[in-house]
């Protein structure tokens, strides 16, 4: 062979480049192979529409990476590498047909004040779950930061009962197992809130009717409420370029344009990978595979038919469509010029819309009223567009991976090379109506289909951004499959990671954390 590490790694997304820089920090020699021509898969930024435009292509909200373990342990290093980021005091808001908005501030008068224009009870009741987040947080936190093994899991519910109690820990429970709007429903009386926080499960496949979603809503209230938000100075690639640049200082290789045909292995031994050109990489304690669960069986040839079987039934979630922008001035919000100043703006009207958008792409249809998240980076980092000017992210929730149909009847194309377009003037003449005159500031515009996203990074399936569904039945202990949340797979020295892994999508690298944790032993 070639060359020879001590772990190979498939794909240069931030969680094996998180568990890249965690080995070679153990003492490790590791190598990264990506196919692609630019590291980072979904985090990553490019001047997509005109020069001096900076795009996130796909992440833009890295919060959950500067919140993670992992940064913990290498904030000061990747800072040292050029890590940035800008934080946004108002995260999110919503704006609604009837020219009103709701929106959370870390500033919780402001918080307080665009609910209670909507519902005086619903205020109270945010400062009811705002000064409960304190003490649910750690339980919450644990179990999403917890590896998903029977002795770990036995841990965290016995550490739970102690300190909730057993109707505490079934109340917990409950919840856990609740829908968005089941809980929000419960919680909220104008549909204007619920729908403020129903908007944040589609981000995670869970539409308000999903069991298991109810936990999303609530933590992205919650956190943005307190901790508000954080987007990478110039661009989410702040995080990509660090970790390459902390790995290649450590001594390991980051390599782009360098497509694995195939996962050597003999006598149920993982020894290596090979390249596309034909190169032959070994890999003497590991090789970590950052690839769809489908991609696996076909990389190692097929392992056991069990296994092999639970990869390709892996279920992904409907796709997205970008539409990245490039602006002359901020949209002029209908509901009020308030919206300018918020990182995100979702227009998702009600959790009946937002169910039945889905359930349209679920369907292969495109829906009548796709669910927007406007991005306005621009707002708090300036340095991603000229002077004067503005950058849109436009994530366009849901699209189907394979298009059979239009739920409203006036598309009748049947491939994204044509339905595009015609998508996307639909997408943004819902713009429009919240923001009257903004097509007429558009300066570039890039269209992104969930095939393109798919053709440029294969873990993004049908364009299903979270890499998998996160419905129960493949959540938890079963993500991606019963037995194998650690990354485990049947050929021994070979390990599956990525957001398709326990604990799943989001930028907290903590699929790769947890896993080089594991291999190195701390």
């Amino acid at each position: 062979m070639a060359e020879g590490f001590d772990a190979v790694l498939i794909g240069a997304g931030h969680n094996t480049l998180a568990a890249a820089l965690h080995l070679a920090a153990k003492g490790w020699r590791v190598g990264v192979f990506e196919q692609s021509t630019v590291a980072g898969g979904a985090v990553k930024t490019g001047d997509y529409t005109l020069p001096g435009f900076r795009h996130d292509w796909a992440a833009m909200n890295l919060s959950l990476f500067a919140g993670s373990p992992f940064f913990k342990a290498y904030g000061e290093e990747l800072a040292r590498h050029g890590c940035a980021f800008v934080p946004v005091n108002r995260p999110f808001a919503s704006s609604f047909a009837d020219s009103t908005w709701a929106g959370v501030s870390t500033d919780k008068v402001e918080t307080l004040a665009s609910i209670r224009a909507h519902s005086a009870k619903d205020a109270a009741a945010w400062e009811t779950l705002c000064a409960g987040f304190g003490a649910e947080a750690p339980h919450l936190f644990g179990l999403l930061g917890a590896p998903m093994r029977f002795r770990a899991l036995a841990y965290f519910m016995f550490k739970t009962l102690r300190a909730k109690g057993v109707g505490g820990t079934l109340d917990m429970g409950r919840f856990l197992l609740s829908s968005p709007r089941a809980w929000l429903e419960e919680t909220f009386e104008h549909p204007h809130v619920r729908a403020m926080l129903g908007a944040w499960g589609m981000h995670l496949d869970f539409a308000p009717d999903v069991a298991g979603g109810a936990m999303f809503p609530y933590l992205e209230g919650m956190a943005g409420q307190a901790f508000g938000m954080l987007i990478g100075q110039g661009g989410a690639d702040t995080v990509t370029r660090s970790l390459i640049a902390a790995i290649e200082a450590r001594g390991g290789v980051v390599e782009t344009r360098a497509k694995v045909a195939r996962i050597l292995h003999q006598g149920g031994k993982a020894s290596g990978i090979e390249l596309l050109d034909g190169r032959q990489i070994a890999a003497r304690r590991a090789v970590i595979a950052g690839v769809a669960p489908r991609a696996l069986p076909r990389l190692t040839g097929g392992t056991t038919p069990a296994f092999d079987r639970s990869m390709e039934d892996f279920r992904h979630a409907p796709g997205t469509m970008m539409i990245h922008l490039a602006m002359d001035a901020l949209p002029d919000w209908r509901a009020g010029a308030d919206l300018q100043r918020f990182a995100y703006v979702h227009i998702a009207p009600s959790l009946d819309q937002m169910a039945r958008t889905y359930q349209q792409a679920a369907a292969g249809m495109l829906p009548d009223e796709p669910i927007l998240v406007i991005g306005q980076p621009t707002v708090y980092d300036q340095s991603r567009a000229p002077d004067g000017k503005h950058v849109l992210w436009v994530q366009v929730r849901m699209a189907p991976g394979t298009v059979k149909g239009d739920s409203k009847g006036e598309i009748t194309a049947t491939d994204w090379a044509e339905a595009a377009a015609p998508f996307a003037d639909r997408a943004l003449a819902i713009l429009e109506t919240h923001a009257p005159g903004t097509k007429a500031k558009i300066l570039g515009r890039r269209i992104v289909t969930p095939l393109e996203l798919e053709a440029d990074n294969p873990n993004l399936v049908g364009g299903d951004q979270v890499c998998g569904s996160h419905h129960l039945s493949q959540h938890f202990l079963f993500r991606p499959a019963r037995g194998h949340a650690d990354g485990s797979t049947p050929i021994t020295n070979l390990h599956l990671t990525g957001a398709a892994v326990w604990p799943g999508a989001g930028t907290g690298a903590g699929p790769g954390f947890l896993l080089a944790r594991h291999l190195a032993g701390s």
